[in-house]
C-alpha cells in the first residue's frame, strides 16, 4: 500500500488549493493507497529559520511531526500558489525548519555534494498561478518551480518530481476549475 502524504502550502483557508488537495486525496485513497495530510496554516511554528543552521532554533511539535509524516510517506504531494515568482513565504519558511541538515540532507568532510537523505521518496507538486504558463515559463524561467523541484526536494533525494502547473486560475470559470479538480483526482487515482 502506498503511503502518501498532502502538504498544504496555500496559507489562504478554502482556498481553490484546498479543492485541489481535497480531489487528490480522494483519488488516491480510492486505490488503497494511505494517506495523511498536513495543511500548514493549521500548524504552529515560526518559519523563520532565526539564526541559521549554526543556531538552529529548536523544532516546534507541529515540525517534528511534520518530519515524521515526510519519514513515514513513500510520496508527497505539495499544493500550493505562485506568488511573485515562487512558493508562499509560509510554505518556504516551512521547507527552511523542516528540510535540516541531519534530517533531509548532509555533508561528507572532503565532499562537496550533500549526502541524500530522503531518498526512496517521490513528489507530486501541484501549483497554481495567475500568470501566463507561457509568461512564467519563458519570461521569467519558472523559478518557484526550480526552487522547489531541484534546489531543494531533489537535493534531498526526493525524485522523480512531476510538476503539474494550473495557470490564470483566476480568469478560470467554474467548467475549467471543475475539469482541473477532475485532472487532479486521476492524478490521485494513478498514485502520481
Amino acid at each position: 500500500m502506498k503511503k502518501i502524504l498532502i502538504i498544504q502550502g496555500n496559507p489562504v483557508k478554502e482556498s481553490y488549493g484546498e479543492a485541489l488537495a481535497e480531489a487528490y486525496q480522494k483519488g488516491a485513497v480510492s486505490t488503497g493507497a494511505e494517506v495523511k495530510s498536513l495543511r500548514l496554516a493549521d500548524l504552529d511554528f515560526n518559519p523563520n529559520l532565526a539564526g541559521g543552521y549554526k543556531n538552529k532554533p529548536q523544532l516546534e511539535d507541529d515540525l517534528i511531526l511534520a518530519q515524521q509524516l515526510i519519514s513515514w510517506a513513500d510520496h508527497l504531494v505539495f499544493v500550493y500558489p505562485i506568488w511573485w515568482g515562487a512558493p508562499p513565504a509560509l510554505l518556504k519558511g516551512f521547507l527552511d525548519r523542516v528540510f535540516m541538515p541531519g534530517y533531509a540532507f548532509s555533508y561528507k568532510k572532503g565532499s562537496s555534494l550533500p549526502q541524500q537523505l530522503l531518498k526512496g521518496r517521490s513528489a507530486r507538486l501541484i501549483v497554481t498561478m495567475d500568470s501566463p504558463y507561457w509568461y512564467y515559463s519563458l519570461v521569467q524561467g519558472k523559478p518557484g518551480h526550480r526552487m522547489m523541484k531541484k534546489s531543494t526536494l531533489q537535493f534531498c533525494g526526493i525524485s522523480p518530481v512531476k510538476i503539474t502547473t494550473l495557470s490564470q486560475v483566476g480568469k478560470a470559470d467554474d467548467e475549467k476549475r471543475k475539469r482541473w479538480l477532475r485532472t487532479v483526482n486521476q492524478l490521485g487515482k494513478q498514485l502520481r
